[in-house]
């Protein structure tokens, strides 16, 4: 075989590996580009469920904030109410200490007769 015969031979193997390793190459860039851009759409999945949570989060404790200020509230007012039931029967029973047509204690459950 001729040294020109050799030569080209060599280059066309060359030529061959060169196309080859580029083929690889951009095949492994290509990869590399898929992957960023799923790791890209998984952070932008994440962020936007994250937003989601803290916009959940908020609206939880909003809605507790409302229960405890309500809870106080009633709470205000069944004291409220207590205090104003002990005046009530305080009031009712100093009525019937000076309400001379008011039976004894131990009378009220006898039944009255006119007379």
């Amino acid at each position: 075989m001729s040294t020109a015969a050799i030569i080209i031979i060599v280059i066309v193997v060359l030529v061959a590996l060169a196309l080859v390793y580029s083929a690889y190459r951009r095949r492994d860039t290509q990869r590399l580009e898929d992957r960023r851009q799923v790791a890209s759409e998984h952070r932008e999945e994440a962020e936007s469920r994250r937003i989601a949570a803290d916009k959940q989060e908020a609206v939880a404790d909003e809605q507790a904030a409302v229960a405890r200020r309500q809870a106080a509230e009633a709470e205000e007012r069944a004291r409220q109410a207590r205090e104003t039931r002990i005046a009530a029967d305080a009031h009712q029973e100093r009525a019937r200490e000076v309400d001379p047509d008011e039976t004894p204690a131990a009378d009220q459950d006898a039944p009255r007769t006119q007379g």
